[in-house]
Formats: C-alpha cells, sequence, structure tokens
C-alpha cells in the first residue's frame, strides 16, 4: 500500500475548464484536465518516475519468475520428447516440407466461452511460435483477439501442471489408469449412482457423444454444468420470448441502425470478431458512403461498442429496464401502455424509436450477457418487430450440448455433496473452488466426496481440494472438435505433443467406459465416419483438416415469434434510488480468472482504465464527488454482509451510483504470475445476483494503492491527435475535411526507386480492442516486465493504443488511436543518433541496428510520438532456457537498446526474398504485419505506397487521411484515416 497517488484532482476545477473551452476538446485523464502537478511532472519528465525508480532495487526473483512465463514461446521440447543435446545430430533424410526459415501453417480452433474460432499456427522447423487468425473460419474470418494470440504463450507456460497427483502426492500413469478403470466396474454395478461429472460451457459434438455414452453405461449419472460467465440470462430472456431456448447469430452488415444495451458483441460475445469485421464495413465512411451505419447505445458501463457509437447514452440498470419497455411500447413489441410511461431522456429514445421504425428489416439490437432475463426478451420481442429475423439476425438451435443454468445445476450438485449422495465427481476443467457463488460451500461440500477427480492444466484452487489431480493438454496439444457461434465444426488438431504430459478429457473418460490405452485420434475419427455421411471418407477428413472448418456444418435457421404473453412475467420496475449498485463484468483479457497466469494479457492496458495488473472499482466522478472517494483510495465494498477491499477507478462515462468490478482477479493459485493479483470480485458474487448487486456500501479504508496504469505513458504534446467529422459534412463537401500541410523542410528528401512501406490506420474501424499489441509481442519477442516497471513507465510494448475522451467528463465521446513507430521521412530520431544506430533504409523504415546503439536515448528523446522503448534491464539476458524458445526471425535485444516497431521487417525482407527467387515484385496484400493480420476490423491496411493501385495508397489518398502532428513536418509513413460519426440529426446531444 502506498498514499494515493491523485488525491489533488478537484473535480469542480475540471467542470469548470471544460466549460470555458471552445470547441471539441480531446483529453486522456482526468488528472490532464485538472493539470494537477504530478501529470505535469510526467508531462515533462522523459522517463517517468525514474529519480524514485533509480533508487529501488529490481527484484530480480519477480523478474525470472515473468520472464519464465512470458517468454517460453516454443523451444522448450518442440514437437517431440526431449532428447539429450549431445546426441542431436542433423537429418539424414529431410522429413517433407521442413526447410530451414520456411513457416508451414496448420488449422486447428482456439476456444473461449465454450465456443470455437478459427487460428492458423504458423511452425518454424516443426514448432509452433504464433496464431493467426483463419481467414476461411466464420468465426474470426482472419481476425483474432487479445487472448487468442496470447493462447500461444499458455501453450508454453513452464507453470502449467506437469505432475499427476493423488492427496496431494506424486502417483504414476498406472495408478490413473487402474483407479479409473475400477471406478468404472464399480459405477457400473451400480449404473452409476454416486458418480456426478461438472464441465464448463461445451459444444464439442465428439465429447458431447462421449458423455451420451457415459450416460448409457451409466444411467443414473448426473451432468452438471458450471460457467462463471454464462449465458444464463441469454437463454432465460429467450425462453420469455419464444417459450423456447435458441441462440441468435448476427449479421451487422446488413444493419443500418444498431442499437446495443450494455453489448458485448464487439468484445466478448460469441462470434465477437466476426461480428466485430462485418460492424467495421458498414462504420468506414470512405467505403460505405452514405451507406455507413448508426450505432445507439445505452449502458450502465462502458463497451466497446459503446465506444463507436454515434448517442451513447448513460443509464443505470433500472433506467435500461424502463428504456426497453418504453421502446417497446412504442413500436408495438409490448403493451402500449409502456409507451406513456415516464423514462430518463425521454425525447432522445423517442428520437431513436423513429429511427429504428424508419430502417425496419435494416435494424438491429444487441444485448450483453450481463444484461436480464427481461432485457433479452425485450430485445427479442423489438426485433421481431422491426421484421429483423430473417434480415440482420436469425435463430438458431442451441449450440451448446447442454443449453441449462449454470447456477442451478451448481447449486443442485452442491446440494448432493451436503448430503453424501455423491460417491464420485469427476471435474473437467471447471475451477470452481474459485468462481463458485460466495454463498456456496464448495471447498465444504467437496470434502463430503470420497473420490474427487479434477482434470486442469494448473495446480489451481480446485486442483488443491480434490483428491486427483490430472494435468490436463493444452488445446494445442490433443484432438477433439468444436462448434463456433453458428454451430460451424472446427476438427482441433494437435500442433505439438503434450509438452508436460497432459491428457484430455477424451482420454479420461474413455478410461472411465473401460479403455486402458485411449486414443483421441481414433475416437475423434470413429465418431466423424459415423456421422459425416461423405462417400469418400478420407477426402474429407483431409480437407476439414486442411481447412479448419467442417464444410455445411453451420446450422440452418428456425423461425420464432414472441408469445402474446411474454411480458406478463416481467416484475414491476423499482423507483430510483441513490443506493449504489455493483456490476460484475468479465475481464477482456482475463476472462474469468482462467488466464491469470498469462504475462502477455496481464501487462495488456485495459481498453478504458489503461489499467495493467490490477482490477479496480470504477465509479463515475459525480459518485467519487458525493462519497468523498478520490483516484486510488482504498475502499471497502460491503453486499450482503461480505466484504472486499478495492482500489477506486474514477471512470469517466460510468453510470451514477454504479461501481464496476471486473472477474478474474484475486486468484490464490495461480502460478507466480498471477498469483494474489487484484482483487477477487467472486467474494462478493452471489448466484441470485451473478451480473449485479444491490444495496452496496462503499467507504474509503484511509489507505491508498499504486496502480501500474498505462494513461499517463508516453503523453504527446501537440493539437488535433485525433481528428473527427460528421458523416453529413464528409457527405456535403469532403474537401473541406483535408488541411492544408506545408512540406517545406531542413531536411534532404529520399529518392525511392522500389518499394516505399507505409501503413495507415482508420480510427472508425478502431475498437480498441488490444490484439495488435499481444500480437506485435507474440511476434516480435518482447518482454514482460511486470507491474514496478510498468509502473515506472518501462513497459516494452512496440504499439500502443491510445484512449481519447471527448467533451463533458460525466458522457464523453471515446477515440482508441493505435500508434506504432511513425516511420518519418524526416525522422527527428536519425539525425541525433551519435553512433548511427537508427537510420533510414531503402524502403523507408527507421531502422534499428542493435549492435551499433550504446543506449543514449536521444532518439527517445527526440521522438515526438514517444514510440521507443529502452531496455532498462536485461530481460532476457538472465533467461537460461534455449535461444530456440523465441521467434528466430527477429532479434533478441540485450540491456541498454532501444525497441520500437519496424513494420515487421522480418515479414517483408521474407516476402521480397520470395519475389525475387521468382522473378517478380511483391503483390499488394502479400505481407502483413503483425498487427494488421491479428485486426478483426481490418483497421489497419500495409503495403507499398509507391504503387498507386495497393489498398494503402488508396487509403493514404482519401480526404480522411491526416498525419499525427503534421506541423512538424516529419512526414510519417503512418498516418490515419479520421473518425467520422452518423449522428442522428434530430438528437443535438450524445
Amino acid at each position: 500500500m502506498t498514499e494515493p497517488q491523485h488525491n489533488s484532482l478537484d473535480l469542480g476545477a475540471v467542470r469548470r475548464r471544460l466549460a470555458r473551452q471552445s470547441g471539441p476538446t480531446y483529453w486522456r485523464s482526468l488528472e490532464e484536465l485538472a493539470q494537477t502537478p504530478a501529470f505535469l511532472d510526467v508531462l515533462k519528465g522523459e522517463f517517468p518516475a525514474f529519480a524514485a525508480a533509480a533508487a529501488t532495487a529490481l527484484d530480480r526473483r519477480r523478474l525470472l519468475q515473468l520472464m519464465a512465463a512470458s517468454m517460453a514461446l516454443g523451444g522448450l521440447t518442440g514437437c517431440q520428447k526431449e532428447v539429450d543435446p549431445r546426441k542431436l545430430s542433423p537429418y539424414v533424410e529431410q522429413p517433407p516440407g521442413i526447410v530451414p526459415g520456411r513457416a508451414r501453417y496448420y488449422a486447428t480452433a482456439t476456444s473461449l466461452d465454450g465456443f470455437g474460432y478459427g487460428v492458423l499456427l504458423r511452425h518454424e522447423m516443426g514448432r509452433p511460435l504464433k496464431v493467426e487468425g483463419n481467414p476461411d473460419h466464420p468465426a474470426s474470418l482472419g481476425g483474432t483477439s487479445a487472448i487468442g494470440q496470447a493462447s500461444i504463450l499458455g501453450l508454453y507456460d513452464p507453470y502449467r501442471a506437469q505432475s499427476l497427483t493423488q492427496n496431494g502426492q506424486l502417483a504414476g500413469g498406472e495408478d490413473l489408469r487402474t483407479m479409473l478403470v475400477e471406478s468404472g466396474s464399480a459405477l457400473a454395478a451400480r449404473r452409476g449412482d454416486g458418480l456426478r461429472l461438472l464441465t464448463g460451457a461445451l459444444t464439442s459434438p465428439s465429447l458431447a457423444g462421449q458423455i451420451g455414452s457415459l450416460q448409457k453405461a451409466f444411467p443414473q449419472l448426473r451432468w452438471h454444468q458450471w460457467e462463471a460467465l454464462n449465458r444464463d440470462t441469454e437463454r432465460d430472456g429467450a425462453r420469455l420470448a419464444f417459450g423456447r431456448a435458441v441462440d441468435i447469430v448476427c449479421d451487422f452488415t446488413r444493419a443500418e441502425v444498431v442499437l446495443g444495451i450494455e453489448s458485448d458483441a464487439l468484445a466478448t460475445a460469441p462470434g465477437h470478431l466476426r461480428y466485430a469485421r462485418d460492424f467495421a464495413t458498414r462504420r468506414r465512411a470512405d467505403e460505405a458512403k452514405a451507406g455507413m451505419s448508426r450505432v445507439y447505445a445505452i449502458e450502465s458501463t462502458p463497451t466497446l461498442l459503446g465506444a463507436k457509437a454515434d448517442h451513447r447514452v448513460i443509464m443505470t440498470p433500472v433506467e435500461i429496464r424502463a428504456a426497453l419497455r418504453f421502446i417497446a411500447g412504442a413500436l408495438h413489441a409490448g403493451p402500449p401502455d409502456w409507451a406513456k410511461a415516464q423514462v430518463p431522456r425521454a425525447d432522445h429514445l423517442a428520437s431513436l424509436v423513429a429511427d429504428l421504425a424508419t430502417h425496419r428489416g435494416r435494424a438491429l439490437l444487441h444485448a450483453g450477457r450481463e444484461q436480464p432475463a427481461e432485457v433479452h426478451a425485450l430485445c427479442h420481442a423489438i426485433n421481431h418487430a422491426l421484421g429483423a429475423f430473417g434480415q440482420t439476425l436469425r435463430a438458431i438451435e442451441p449450440v451448446a450440448a447442454m443449453p441449462t443454468g449454470n447456477a442451478a445445476s451448481l447449486a443442485a450438485l452442491v446440494a448432493d455433496m451436503q448430503a453424501g449422495k455423491v460417491d464420485t465427481l469427476l471435474i473437467l476443467g471447471v475451477n470452481a473452488a474459485y468462481t463458485a457463488p460466495a454463498e456456496l460451500d464448495w471447498a465444504g461440500a467437496l470434502q463430503q466426496v470420497p473420490q474427487s477427480i479434477y482434470l486442469g492444466e494448473y495446480a489451481d484452487e480446485t486442483a488443491a481440494q480434490c483428491r486427483w489431480h490430472i494435468p490436463a493438454s493444452h488445446e494445442y496439444e490433443r484432438w477433439s472438435d468444436i462448434r463456433a457461434h453458428d454451430a460451424t465444426v472446427t476438427i482441433q488438431q494437435p500442433q505439438v505433443r503434450p509438452l508436460y504430459g497432459g491428457r484430455s478429457a477424451h482420454e479420461i473418460l474413455a478410461m472411465l467406459l473401460g479403455t486402458t490405452q485411449p486414443d483421441d485420434y481414433a475416437l475423434l475419427r470413429s465418431r466423424w465416419q459415423g456421422v459425416s455421411g461423405a462417400a469418400n471418407f478420407e477426402r474429407f477428413w483431409i480437407d476439414s483438416l486442411r481447412s479448419g472448418v467442417v464444410a455445411n456444418s453451420a446450422a440452418p435457421s428456425i423461425a420464432v415469434a414472441p408469445r402474446a404473453d411474454y411480458a406478463d412475467a416481467f416484475p414491476p420496475l423499482a423507483t430510483g434510488s441513490s443506493a449504489l449498485t455493483l456490476l460484475f463484468r468479465p475481464d477482456i483479457g482475463l476472462w474469468d480468472g482462467r488466464y491469470a497466469e498469462n504475462g502477455w494479457l496481464q501487462e495488456m492496458a485495459r481498453p478504458f482504465t489503461r489499467l495493467t495488473w490490477d482490477n479496480a472499482a470504477a465509479i463515475a466522478p459525480a459518485t467519487a464527488a458525493r462519497l468523498g472517494l478520490a483516484q486510488s483510495d482504498m475502499a471497502r465494498l460491503t453486499v450482503e454482509g461480505r466484504q472486499l477491499q478495492a482500489p477506486v477507478w474514477i471512470l469517466p462515462g460510468q453510470a451514477e451510483n454504479c461501481v464496476t468490478l471486473h472477474l478474474g482477479y484475486g486468484r490464490r493459485r495461480a502460478g507466480p504470475v498471477g498469483t494474489d493479483i487484484g482483487a477477487n470480485a467472486y467474494a462478493l458474487r452471489s448466484a441470485g445476483a451473478p451480473w449485479s448487486a444491490g444495496g452496496l456500501t462503499l467507504a474509503k479504508t484511509g489507505t491508498g494503492y499504486a496502480f501500474a496504469s498505462e494513461q499517463h505513458d508516453a503523453l504527446i504534446e501537440g493539437d488535433d491527435l485525433v481528428r473527427e467529422a460528421t458523416l453529413a459534412a464528409y457527405l456535403h463537401d469532403p474537401q473541406s475535411l483535408k488541411r492544408k500541410q506545408d512540406d517545406a523542410s531542413l531536411y534532404p528528401g529520399y529518392a525511392y526507386d522500389g518499394i516505399a512501406w507505409a501503413m495507415s490506420i482508420n480510427l472508425n474501424s478502431c475498437i480498441g480492442c488490444q490484439a495488435c499489441v499481444v500480437a506485435c509481442q507474440a511476434e516480435n519477442n518482447i518482454p514482460v516486465v511486470g507491474k514496478k516497471e510498468v509502473g515506472r513507465g518501462r513497459v516494452m510494448h512496440w504499439l500502443r493504443i491510445d484512449r481519447y475522451y471527448k467533451g463533458d467528463i460525466d458522457a464523453p465521446g471515446i477515440v482508441f488511436q493505435p500508434v506504432p513507430c511513425m516511420q518519418c521521412e524526416n525522422a527527428p530520431c536519425e539525425v541525433v543518433c551519435p553512433v548511427q544506430a537508427t537510420v533510414h533504409d531503402a524502403e523507408g523504415l527507421n531502422v534499428m541496428v542493435y549492435n551499433r546503439c550504446v543506449g543514449t536515448r536521444f532518439c527517445s528523446n527526440n521522438c515526438p510520438y514517444k514510440v521507443r522503448r529502452f531496455n532498462f534491464f536485461d530481460y532476457t539476458g538472465d533467461d537460461a532456457r534455449p535461444r530456440e524458445s523465441w521467434n528466430p526471425d527477429v532479434t533478441v535485444r540485450a540491456r541498454g537498446v532501444m525497441e520500437k516497431c519496424t513494420y515487421c521487417v522480418q515479414r517483408t525482407r521474407k516476402a521480397m526474398i520470395e519475389a525475387d527467387k521468382e522473378n517478380r515484385g511483391v503483390a499488394d496484400g502479400e505481407v502483413q504485419t503483425a498487427c494488421q493480420q491479428a485486426c478483426p476490423t481490418q483497421a489497419i491496411t500495409f503495403g507499398n505506397k509507391s504503387d498507386p493501385q495497393s489498398a494503402v495508397a488508396r487509403r493514404k489518398a482519401s480526404v480522411l487521411d491526416y498525419s499525427l502532428l503534421d506541423e512538424l513536418n516529419t512526414r510519417p509513413r503512418t498516418t490515419y484515416a479520421m473518425a467520422i460519426r452518423n449522428p442522428n440529426p434530430k438528437i443535438e446531444t450524445s
């Protein structure tokens, strides 16, 4: 604990300063608006808090822990078991397809929320090193998320469980087989009485089939399901509206008007990568023109969709329910009296209703999983009234193998355990000891079970409580299958043999059924041979593996219509109150806590708070002022007698009297990277109120907290860093948006006879998801530095996404701006380097020669964009593992050198070499940077700007194109397409 960092912040002064401003005002933090002394110190100092940091010794033990987890990216064991290095010898016959320096790609899928996202894994010399999206997969279309990019780090994590244990003692594989086979025989004799199975959300057809076989062999078996971030409210809402559970698949390409109700469509919803791609295609003004969509958002806490909205309305949960009833009544999707009720922002909602009605068949409503069943039912009814079904969305049969209520299922299991009805409990990958609702005594109930078996990747909280812990194989180490949000199936093929001897759920279930030597591959092939219906199964199998998609496996649409009495079960609305409401939300990096051990995700800045290595109690500025709370104050949160301490973060755009706390932190047995990081929100969460809890009290403890936020890192001084305009202004006179730039320069120009690499970033497409940041880290061997070093301004990311606010602190507009190296033609960094470590190359890149760099940091001091990173410590030199664990195409940097984005020069060089070998030029689109390839919205375009027909040249020719800090005439190769909003002219404020 430390003293609060920003207690000098005067919110009243901030509001007065904003009131005096004329025109749009963009700002990154409340401290910046207030010009606090702490902020001015950061702004003036090239290296924030350097003096204080110099007096503090580096925690070497912590650094080594982080390095072991963040840099084990490949060569631990490769594709086969470790061998004695003294016995290594060259190939006598080179294996087919293995060519040094040439990558191979294999298709598989990674999972989130139980749903699959198609990926391609890049292999170098038989080692998987990098994750890319599969362009043929309907759930990704080539994009990835930050979690998907970081999944490769999870594969090589040396802190994954590596030992089979029984009662905390080492056990052997034969002991496990004997136990499972004998348990299966004993259970069969009593028809499975006392056997319970606990899984998470499950969409694998083969695993579901195995469980079906288990249920036939053990008729008394009960299958339970627990997913902490479940979708129960979505399914309950469908049952309210339609009388049955269905899944909804959206088509944002057809939607001209979108209304998001605290929507997670771009962030975490099943299919969010596809939705983000489709959403972005209708938001690029220079491509969509008059067909650009209009987006409304109603929410209590900021979302990625809300940040992109043309009109964002901030409401409390009760007000959201009232607003949806008003909209439903006005559109004849509910009782007409609803449209006559008094609701907040009635004029705004009336204009919204008119816009939706005008675009019948071309409108779409989407609610996030955190919304109650009533809101989901209302959305279904409104979508049906607007003719959305069959146009902008469609209903399908539930994709999950068991679409039942998670909370009720887990409660029933705990009740049976406490009653002594459970003899054998098999848990497949569910860390219930950490995520179970607070009122359930999971640990006490588990002690009543004689035989508890846990299959998990880590020796986590649940592993410590179970009799048996079986290390689980990573999803890149096993054969299986998985469905996407639209039910499309991917065959998951292993990329390496199990590095740490992990086993799959298929193997465990097969052994329980009596198979002593199970084979995942044989089980999977056998299942698909029986259901594929292919005349030539081998051709079907090879095609499915190669493409990563089982052809024609998507679910067909089904017809649904709301019941006439769907609203009868709705409870009356509560009256307005000043009582606090606690909102629980998934973390965009750690999810429900399962990725807490992943250093890349821990150090990834969160989109709105810019926090790393922490969560916080996010509150609105007005609420903070009313409660006397300041930024970084420690507060005690109390709900129904349960207490938790968490630091306060003042979040512009948050609803008043609402406190948001992200799940996934406060782990006690995550591993050396993720243990004891942040506050455990599960301690306050209950089964009856999984997403919001009323009656919260928030009290200052009198102590402060030190955050590791990137909010004030790499501050850029200048005007017009973010540029915005309206669609109406763009369509009326596009040239009026183009600003004249003086190209006069004292620098000599460069002549390019061939390629001139350049990049364009579309601010309208960027949703701030951070996938590009993690992709850059994975590609370029960028180390994790830890919370202390981040707090000192020493984060090593070569790419950052700045978040800007505009306007009022209570309801600001939000813009994201990715900032890599600008690759300036007139580069200020080059002229000040005394050893010519940073130089201009023939393609226009500001390249780094690491073995020349002596660490003067003159180039960083001279860079107005603050995109260079200095290696203060030898983050890699102390790592004793082999160099094969790094991307072999990128230099591994030592202490004392400057690092920065290079436009993935290793990729451009490979493409140029291949083109030279084939006596041709590099084709447009042949080279993709890591950030570009990962981006789910295609916000980043890269290529040769010397080719006037290239995509990047066409984007730079747009009137929307502008340079960051163009008044400095650095002539950067990286430019931006300004953000275009499409507001409703009948609504004056958003």
